[in-house]
């Protein structure tokens, strides 16, 4: 049996198609469920206190990194849904009907990520080091609180072998 140019174009398509579909090429499930308030245009709300290039981490992390050298960060402003990242990464679950699942596995745990308009995540993570060791940071039940929500975060990002994540600063209890 052989194939016809047209249909091998067709089948080529569909296979780069579906390709791009695995590699997870923007929003998972983008019609799913819409997040719960927020659009990436008129964010909900804002969550961290901006950092700035000269001092782009805490005085603490600087402290606790080694030899007082941090990874390098980059002061940003993102705007995205908060997002239970075990279950976007698993089952692709995001917005309104995945809060309530969500906001539980935020509080047993699971990290809390930002997805973005082009479909990137990231880990939110609070940036104060030894305050985030010692549980003396309230940046979870922040999130949590926001979880489905689309939200401006201000903070700093580190990136490492492919992983981004936002480190978010002014949540000391």
């Amino acid at each position: 049996m052989t194939l016809k140019p047209l249909a091998l174009g067709a089948l080529a398509l569909a296979i780069a198609g579906s390709v791009s579909l695995a590699a997870g090429k923007g929003i998972l499930f983008p019609d799913w469920s819409p997040p719960s308030k927020g659009t990436f245009d008129a964010p909900a709300g804002e969550m961290g206190k901006m950092s700035t290039a000269e001092q782009p981490w805490s005085q603490t992390t600087l402290t606790s990194s080694i030899m007082g050298k941090p990874l390098k960060g980059k002061p940003t402003t993102m705007v995205g849904e908060i997002i239970d990242y075990s279950c976007y990464l698993q089952v692709g679950k995001h917005g309104d009907k995945h809060r309530d699942c969500g906001q539980k596995c935020a509080r047993n745990g699971q990290p809390v990520g930002l997805l973005t308009k082009d479909g990137t995540i990231y880990l939110l993570m609070d940036e104060e080091h030894d305050q985030r060791r010692d549980g003396l940071t309230a940046f979870r039940a922040a999130a949590i609180e926001h979880m489905a929500h689309v939200v401006t975060v201000h903070g700093t990002m580190s990136a490492v072998e492919g992983q981004k994540a936002i480190y978010v600063q002014g949540f000391m209890k």
